[in-house]
C-alpha cells in the first residue's frame, strides 16, 4: 500500500546540500547553474515505483531547494534536471534519467544496466548528439533520507603521530572474506572488519592505522558485469557522501561507524583511499547516472572550443573540475562529513594532482589544497598524496605542500631494483633508505612525508614479486594485455609456482629482505594487507575486477607463512623500540649529542667510512648503514595521558634503582644501530667499524634465517660478521658489564 502523496511543499533552505533531516521534516537542496527546472521524485520503500514528482520552485544561488514537513528518515528519492541537450556546449540535460543526489548519504539498490541508463540514443549515427527518451528510474539506485544520529560513545581518534604511524592498506571486502575465525553472516563487511579476530590480527601484527581501498558508493562497470566480472577496487565513484552498501552485513550506514569505534579502540587509525579525481559516468559515451545530468558543464573538464568531448587526467574518461567553486564545496562537504559523522582519521587520494589543476595546468597553490590548508578540521587530519595523473605534467612527487604525505614510487622502485642486484642502484637505495631528503627537505618537510611501500593493490603482491618477472593477467578476459609490464620483479630462477626448494627457499629470504628494509627506513611504511603471510594472487598485477579468491586474503597457513608473519611482527615491535628508524629530521652525517657517533655512516665491507665514488659503482651491492642513537627514548604510549605519565615515572625509578644498585651510566651511543645489507648473491664478510667508543654489538635480525633470528653472539670492532648473500642483517648495543641497557634493548 503506497503513502499518501506530499500536500505540503515549503521553500526551504538552500543549505545544507543534500537530503537534510532535522526531527521534524527533510530540507532537499540541489546545485544546478544551467538547470531550468528541477523535479524531486519520491519512491515507495521498494524502489519500483516513481510516487511523486515535486518541482522545486525555490532557487538561491544556483542551488534549488525546498523542505518537506511530511518526509521522514529512510524515504527514497532522485531527481530529474530539465535543461538544453547540446553536448556540443557541454550541456547533457535529460529529465528522463533519474538522477543520484551529490550530497546522498544513502542509497537502496544497485544499478541495473540497460541502454536507458545513456542520455544519448546507442548505436546513432550521431551517436551522442541524438537524444534517449528511455526512463532509466527502474534500474537505478535510489537516495535514501537518514536519520545520522549514533552513539559513539565517547569514541576519540588515537591521533598517531605521523613518525610512529605503520599503515596497513587492505580491501574491506576482501580482508575477511576467507577467514575462519569470523562469523560467515559478518565476512567481507564492515562488521567483520570489526570483528574480534581480524582487530587482534591487526593489534598482533603492530600497524597502527588501516588504509582502506574504496568505501565510497562505486557502480560496476557495465562492460565488467556483462564479462562475469566486477569492479572489486571501486575506483569508480558513485557518491562522496556514502558508505559502500554492498559491504554492510546489516544494511545500515551505522555499521561503518561501529566499525571506526571498534578499530579506534584497539589504537587503530582509519584512513579512506577516496577517489575525487573522476566518476563512474567516464567520457562522452558514458552513462548519465548523477553529475553528468545535474550539470556537466559545471562538474566535468571539458575540452576547451569543444565541450562535447570531457578532458580526461585520470585515465577513466573525465575529471572532476575542482576549480569550479561549487564542485570544491562538494569535496569538502564530503571529506567534513567522513571526519565529523563517521570519525575517519586521514585520506588517501587518489590521482590527487588531477584535483589541483585549473585553467593554466597543474598548480600547487590551487584552490583545493588552500581550502584543505585552511579548514580547521582537514588540515588536522592525515593527508596522503598519489602525487601524480596521467596529464601533461601530472608527476608531482615532493611537490605537495607541507601537512601532506606522499605515496613513494621512486622509493617503491629503489628497493626492488636493490633487492634484485640491478646495477648502480647503491646510491637510490641510500637515498630512499633515509627517508627521502632531496625530494622533502627543501621545502621544509619532515621524514614522514614519504610513505614508503614496496609492493600496494596495483601491481604484483610481495609474493609475486620475488615469483614472477611477468605479469599473469589472463583471467582479466583482456588477453593479458592489462597491467603493467615495468614490474621491476624477478622470479628468482622459475616463473610462478614451483617445487624447486631453492628457489623457494630464496623468495621467502627475499620476502624477508624487502619487508626488513620497508620497517628500517625512514618515513611511514605501508603493507599491503597478505603480505606479511605470503599472499599470492597468482601473478595477476591488476587484479581490479576479480572479487574471488584471486584477490581475497587467504587465511589458512602454512608453517613458512606463520613464520613470516611472526618475522614483520619483530620488524614493527623493533621499529617501534627504537627512535632511530622513525626519526622527524634528517640524517646529515654530524655528531650526535654527548657521543662520539656521526647520525649516520655508511659503511664499506672493510668497515671504513664509504667514499663518494663507490655510490656510482655499477658492482656495489654491499654497504652497511651506522644509525646513532641521539638520545635514550621510551617506547612511544599513545592514548591515556595518565598511562603515559606512570610510564615515565617507573622508568625514571628504574634507573635510580639500577644507580643504586651499580651498574653503568647508559652510553650515548646506547640506541645506535647497525644495518648491513648484502644484494650480492654470495657471502661478504663484513667488518665491524673502530668507533671513539668501544661498543659491544649483537644480532637483533638476520634475514638469512628463516624466523629472522642469528644465535646470540657478541661483535666488536675490528670482528668479522659473515653477511649471507642476498640478507639483511640488523646489530644494536648490546650490553656490557653490569649493564642495565639490555634489560629494555631487546627486540
Amino acid at each position: 500500500m503506497h503513502k499518501p502523496p506530499i500536500t505540503v511543499v515549503q521553500s526551504g533552505a538552500p543549505h545544507p546540500l543534500g537530503a537534510t533531516w532535522d526531527g521534524e521534516g527533510v530540507n532537499f537542496a540541489l546545485f544546478s547553474a544551467h538547470a531550468e527546472m528541477v523535479e524531486l521524485c519520491l519512491f515507495d520503500p521498494s524502489g519500483r515505483h516513481e510516487l511523486q514528482r515535486i518541482e522545486l520552485t525555490a532557487r538561491t544561488d544556483d542551488v534549488w531547494h525546498c523542505y518537506l514537513p511530511q518526509a521522514r528518515p529512510g524515504a527514497l528519492y532522485g531527481y530529474r534536471v530539465h535543461g538544453p541537450y547540446r553536448p556540443q556546449d557541454g550541456h547533457r540535460f535529460n529529465a528522463h534519467k533519474l538522477l543520484i543526489d551529490p550530497h546522498a548519504k544513502s542509497l537502496a539498490g544497485e544499478i541495473q544496466w540497460s541502454d536507458a541508463h545513456f542520455g544519448y540514443r546507442i548505436g546513432h549515427d550521431n551517436q551522442d548528439l541524438s537524444f534517449d527518451r528511455h526512463d532509466s528510474a527502474r534500474g537505478m539506485p535510489k537516495c535514501r533520507v537518514i536519520d545520522g544520529a549514533y552513539n559513539w560513545e565517547g569514541d576519540r581518534p588515537p591521533n598517531v603521530p605521523w613518525p610512529d604511524t605503520v599503515i596497513y592498506e587492505l580491501h574491506v571486502k576482501g580482508f575477511t572474506m576467507r577467514h575462519p575465525e569470523v562469523p560467515p553472516e559478518l565476512r567481507g563487511s564492515y562488521a567483520g572488519l570489526a570483528s574480534a579476530p581480524a582487530i587482534e590480527h591487526l593489534k598482533r601484527l603492530g600497524v597502527t592505522a588501516v588504509e582502506l581501498m574504496p568505501v565510497h558508493a562505486f557502480a560496476q562497470d557495465r562492460h565488467l558485469v556483462e564479462k562475469g566480472l566486477s569492479n572489486y577496487w571501486g575506483y569508480n565513484s558513485l557518491a562522496f557522501l556514502v558508505p559502500e552498501p554492498r559491504y554492510a552485513a546489516t544494511g545500515h550506514i551505522s555499521e561503518f561507524k561501529t566499525m571506526v569505534k571498534a578499530l579506534h579502540a584497539a589504537g587503530i587509525e582509519v584512513i579512506l583511499d577516496v577517489v575525487y579525481n573522476h566518476t563512474a559516468e567516464g567520457n562522452h559515451l558514458g552513462p548519465t547516472l548523477s553529475l553528468r545530468g545535474i550539470d556537466n558543464a559545471s562538474y566535468y573538464r571539458l575540452m576547451p572550443g569543444n565541450a562535447r568531448y570531457c578532458m580526461d587526467f585520470t585515465g577513466c574518461g573525465n575529471t572532476l573540475d575542482t576549480a569550479n567553486p561549487r564542485v570544491l564545496q562538494l569535496v569538502r562537504d564530503s571529506l567534513r562529513y567522513w571526519v565529523d559523522e563517521m570519525h575517519v582519521d586521514g585520506f588517501r587520494f587518489d590521482l590527487a594532482v588531477a584535483l589541483t589543476r585549473g585553467a593554466n595546468g597543474v598548480e600547487m597553490s590551487s584552490a583545493f589544497l588552500e581550502a584543505i590548508g585552511e579548514d580547521p578540521v582537514l588540515s588536522r587530519v592525515k593527508l596522503i598524496a598519489e602525487p601524480w595523473d596521467l596529464g601533461l605534467g601530472g608527476y608531482q612527487l615532493g611537490g605537495f605542500p607541507h601537512g601532506w604525505s606522499e605515496w613513494n614510487d621512486r622509493y617503491r622502485d629503489a628497493m626492488r631494483a636493490f633487492g634484485k642486484a640491478d646495477s648502480e642502484t647503491i646510491g637510490e637505495f641510500a637515498t630512499r633508505f633515509t627517508g627521502s631528503s632531496d625530494l622533502y627537505e627543501h621545502s621544509g618537510r619532515e621524514p614522514h612525508a614519504s610513505v614508503n611501500l614496496v609492493t600496494a593493490h596495483d601491481g604484483f603482491t610481495l609474493h609475486d614479486l620475488v615469483s614472477n618477472n611477468h605479469k599473469h593477467n589472463e583471467a582479466n578476459l583482456e588477453g593479458n594485455g592489462d597491467g603493467s609490464d615495468n614490474n621491476q620483479s624477478w622470479n628468482c630462477g622459475a616463473e610462478g609456482q614451483t617445487d624447486d626448494a631453492e628457489v623457494n627457499a630464496l623468495r621467502r629470504r627475499q620476502k624477508r629482505n624487502f619487508l626488513a628494509m620497508l620497517f628500517l627506513s625512514q618515513g611511514v611504511p605501508m603493507l599491503l594487507a597478505g603480505d606479511e603471510m605470503g599472499r599470492t594472487q597468482s601473478g595477476n598485477n591488476n587484479a581490479y575486477c576479480q572479487d574471488n579468491e584471486i584477490s581475497w586474503v587467504d587465511w589458512n597457513l602454512g608453517p613458512e607463512d606463520r613464520q613470516l608473519l611472526d618475522v614483520v611482527r619483530r620488524l614493527i615491535r623493533l621499529r617501534r623500540r627504537r627512535p632511530v628508524f622513525r626519526r622527524d629530521e634528517y640524517f646529515h652525517g654530524q655528531p650526535v649529542r654527548a657521543s662520539g657517533l656521526k647520525d649516520i655512516m655508511w659503511l664499506n665491507p672493510d668497515g671504513r667510512e664509504i667514499d663518494h665514488h663507490v655510490w656510482h659503482q655499477s658492482h656495489a651491492r654491499c654497504l652497511g648503514v651506522l644509525l646513532g642513537a641521539s638520545d635514550a627514548q621510551a617506547p612511544p604510549v599513545h592514548g591515556d595521558p595518565q598511562a603515559a605519565k606512570h610510564c615515565r615515572w617507573m622508568l625514571s625509578l628504574l634507573r635510580r634503582l639500577a644507580h643504586w644498585l651499580g651498574f653503568r651510566r647508559r652510553s650515548a651511543a646506547d640506541g645506535s644501530m647497525l644495518v648491513l645489507v648484502n644484494a650480492h648473491h654470495e657471502t661478504i664478510p663484513f667488518v665491524i667499524p673502530e668507533l671513539e667508543e668501544r661498543l659491544v654489538w649483537s644480532p637483533v635480525l638476520d634475514t638469512w634465517f628463516e624466523d629472522g633470528r642469528k644465535p646470540r653472539t657478541l661483535f666488536e670492532a675490528g670482528d668479522t660478521y659473515q653477511l649471507s648473500g642476498r640478507s639483511v642483517a640488523v646489530l644494536g648495543t648490546a650490553p656490557g658489564k653490569r649493564s642495565l641497557t639490555g634489560l629494555f634493548a631487546n627486540a
